[in-house]
């Protein structure tokens, strides 16, 4: 078909008439989209600037793409109404910001921004010296009725956790990608610096690198998984890229160290119940789990205390001075499952109480499941069967004497003991070696616990008056219980709480036994506990389930082993220090055990808490001091009560205790004795430190057999 060059030039013409009013249309386009672009931007300002008491700016805005839009920068900086502190101290800065809009939003005077990048911003946060920062006001939230703070009763923990969590998933974006963003925080006693190359969150998948500076402490850190603002839940995984992490601020605030390789939190969700009162509570829920867990503090082990797998699924609520963790909460410790219940008022005083069952579980899983650091001699322990732990304890500040404490290892049918651990502790049965340490650790001398001995003094060739006083001053008890005295416990406890130190020990003959013979004599938790679980297996096996072992051998062991003179003394032979009821008899009074009279074995019981301090219990005239003789009549008395010693015996009572063996040549005489009326309720340094807690349980020591003499019944006991 001809087309002839007129009808050309009509096209042409038309064409070029379509085209002009494209390019004008896309011109008017292009022109009312970045007009809408600075209108929006606008409106954006106006809106944060609405909600938070702070000044916007935005730097210049362009396209740079169909739907891509560029920012040349930002700055957030709080303004007068923000306090005094934060008045124009610019908190967020920003070189430039790219993000995704969509047109149609665009147009509809509703901009929708996505895909949001960050590039080189600063959040620059403080705290001055008396405590006014440049970012609290994000944490406000303004209320239809101010709550009143009752000082009395503390902070309001659930209102301050719940502003921070509206805070922080109120501000995640759908879509970022933050590029080297460095947050600081100074304040007096910290400083606090995260710098992140790369931080993504895409669709509520996390991802990103930081390397964290807090103080001293420095790590390289890597964190994934997910968050959900709208949900207030969040599954995020941290992780050191170059080793462990080393958690901040522990080091500082309370002297311990601890590190983990991974540590997953995990927030599935919040409810907070406001209230004109209180303020309100906020119960959340999710878990917390650790890999290769390690603490350490002097106070709770001399070594890294570490947990390979530990996991707690926690029910927490949170209130004005409270915090709790409610039922439902499950603990994970390697492969030991703990349900805790866990109440704490922090003011006016500190008040805990606290509920802990475990699950049955199988007995090699159990010894295996033991943190590392804390059980060392019986880590390894084989048996069968299942065991199970239950715990509940209760304590005010306000009265601490209303103390109380349950606490009990429960065995299956079936359980039994296959194979121990570091240390066999079947040796108690027969002779074995014991090694004398002095107070820094260092060993001093080992010798043979057994006949092999010379200085060795079977049961029944000590004085039993020895035994006797032993009992009533240190075990009342010793041949009925299985190992612990509740009640000398709680009231070591409690003295440990008022004078906010180790000063009692509360421990019977059994625990002493364990911690000379299997222990060293470092105090702290963590050697309390293998303690009392070593204990445990020796009375609740060997003694009451195999029958391998007597009370008997075992108070044997303890009157050969208790240290009872100073280590410093060498003896003819070289051998240092007085070790055993042989070595002492010797040492104080030239004597075979078996020859002791009364008076001389209750001053060798008084010496047992501090034996080094004897030689300070004697006046100018080599004769006991006044509080040392309140002692003798106190222990008699107690003993007539029992029908441990006649009427006779205590009125014959000798207060002059003669030293005749070497102990005389190191005794300390006194420029004068401080002789006064000494009260019941008094205390001497050589009174043993759970003398009073013991006597007052209402036990009698098992009968003994004393010299001739009409033996007095013991009294009926009290109601």
């Amino acid at each position: 078909m001809h087309v002839s060059a007129v009808a050309k030039k009509r096209i042409i013409y038309a064409l070029g008439g379509l085209l002009a009013v494209v390019l004008l249309a896309l011109v008017v386009f292009l022109w009312k989209r970045q007009q809408l672009l600075n209108y929006a931007l606008g409106e954006v300002k106006t809106r944060v600037e609405r909600k938070y008491p702070v000044t916007l700016t935005l730097g210049p805005a362009r396209f740079t793409g169909l739907r891509t839009v560029e920012i040349g920068g930002m700055s957030l900086v709080p303004n007068a109404l923000a306090g005094p502190v934060a008045n124009g101290d610019t908190l967020l800065t920003a070189r430039r910001l790219v993000a995704g809009l969509s047109l149609r939003s665009l147009f509809a005077g509703r901009p929708v921004f996505s895909e949001l990048q960050i590039d080189r911003a600063h959040l620059t946060a403080h705290k001055d010296a008396r405590g006014g920062t440049n970012f609290s006001f994000l944490l406000k939230k303004k209320t239809a009725a101010p709550v009143a703070r009752d000082t009395a009763l503390g902070r309001n923990y659930g209102l301050l956790l719940n502003q921070v969590l509206d805070a922080g998933f109120g501000n995640v974006p759908g879509e970022a990608d933050f590029r080297q963003f460095v947050v600081s925080y100074g304040s007096p006693h910290h400083q606090v610096q995260l710098v992140m190359p790369r931080l993504s969150i895409n669709d509520g998948q996390v991802e990103g690198r930081l390397t964290a500076s807090v103080d001293s402490v420095v790590n390289e850190l890597g964190v994934s998984g997910t968050i959900e603002p709208g949900d207030y839940a969040m599954n995020v995984r941290l992780f050191g890229v170059s080793g462990p992490v080393q958690v901040p601020y522990v080091a500082r605030r309370f002297g311990a160290l601890v590190s983990f390789d991974t540590i997953r939190v995990q927030l599935t969700g919040k409810d907070f119940a406001a209230d004109t009162k209180t303020g309100g509570k906020l119960t959340v829920r999710g878990s917390v789990a650790a890999r290769n867990f390690s603490f350490f503090h002097k106070r709770l082990s001399s070594q890294d205390i570490v947990v390979h797998r530990g996991q707690l699924d926690f029910v927490a609520t949170l209130g004005r001075g409270t915090v709790a963790l409610d039922p439902g909460t499950r603990a994970v410790l390697n492969q030991l499952v703990f349900h805790p219940e866990i109440a704490v008022r922090l003011k006016p005083k500190l008040a805990v109480s606290l509920k802990v069952d475990s699950d049955p579980a199988p007995t090699n899983a159990f010894f295996n499941s033991l943190p590392e650091g804390m059980f060392d001699v019986v880590a390894g322990t084989a048996g069968t069967g299942t065991l199970a732990y239950h715990l509940k304890a209760d304590v005010d500040l306000k009265q601490v004497d209303s103390l109380h404490l349950a606490s009990s290892l429960m065995p299956s049918k079936d359980f039994s003991i296959t194979h121990f651990g570091k240390e066999d502790l079947r040796m108690l049965e027969g002779e074995f070696p014991f090694t004398a340490y002095n107070d820094k650790g260092d060993s001093l001398r080992t010798f043979k616990v057994g006949p092999s001995n010379p200085d060795f003094t079977p049961f029944q060739e000590v004085s039993p008056y020895m035994p006797a006083v032993i009992q009533t001053t240190e075990d009342p008890q010793f041949f009925k219980h299985k190992g612990f005295m509740e009640k000398a416990f709680v009231n070591a406890a409690i003295a440990d709480i008022k004078e906010k130190r180790f000063a009692r020990g509360g421990s019977t003959l059994s625990m002493q036994l364990v911690k000379n013979v299997f222990l060293s004599r470092e105090k702290t938790v963590g050697r309390k506990a293998e303690e009392m679980l070593i204990v445990w297996l020796i009375e609740n096996w060997l003694v009451d389930r195999t029958h391998s072992l007597t009370k008997q051998r075992m108070f044997e062991i303890y009157l050969n082993i208790v240290e009872w003179g100073p280590t410093a003394y060498r003896w003819p032979s070289g051998k240092r220090g007085v070790y055993g009821i042989g070595e002492a008899a010797l040492f104080y009074y030239a004597k075979r055990p078996s020859e002791l009279n009364l008076g001389e074995c209750i001053y060798l019981a008084s010496i047992i808490p501090k034996p080094k301090y004897y030689r300070e219990s004697f006046n100018i005239y080599g004769e006991l001091r006044g509080a040392t003789r309140w002692y003798f009549r106190f222990i008699a008395d107690i003993m007539q009560n029992k029908g441990l010693i006649t009427a006779n015996q205590r009125d014959n009572l000798n207060y002059s205790v003669s030293l005749k063996g070497p102990a005389n040549k190191y005794i300390v005489r006194a420029i004068r004795d401080t002789v006064r009326a000494v009260q019941p309720g008094d205390t001497t340094e050589l009174a043993p430190l759970n003398l009073v807690d013991l006597l007052n349980t209402g036990a009698q020591p098992a009968p003994v057999t004393v010299p001739a003499g009409p033996t007095v019944p013991a009294p009926a006991p009290k109601p």
